[in-house]
């Protein structure tokens, strides 16, 4: 059975902003049936940069929307949820933040 993370669509629009101006970047499913959104990583990494340059507002909503992704792709098993927080880079910390929210919610 394929799942499709929360608010994909949404995602796959906001990951556009890393892109060349046509280009499309796919959904792909994961052996575990979830579709993902490709480009969230580069998209995330983009975004921390904004953030870290003092950009607020969509800049976090974007990132907030990426969390589940991030989470189902593995991220947080690279680097702790913890270990994102506690670094010196405050874009890194407020992923980190948003991806313990979720966790709790």
């Amino acid at each position: 059975m394929t799942q499709l993370i929360e608010n994909n669509e949404q995602l796959a629009c906001v990951n556009l902003k890393v892109v060349k101006d046509g280009e499309v970047l796919p959904s792909v499913i994961l052996k575990d049936g979830t579709h993902v959104q490709t480009g969230t990583v580069a998209t995330m990494l983009h975004n921390v940069a904004l953030y870290n340059r003092g950009e607020r507002g969509q800049v976090e909503e974007e990132l907030r929307l990426a969390v589940p992704t991030l989470i189902k792709v593995g991220l947080f098993e690279l680097f702790s949820v913890n270990e994102w927080i506690e670094g010196e880079n405050p874009g890194r910390r407020f992923v980190g933040k948003c991806a313990k929210d979720y966790l709790h919610k």
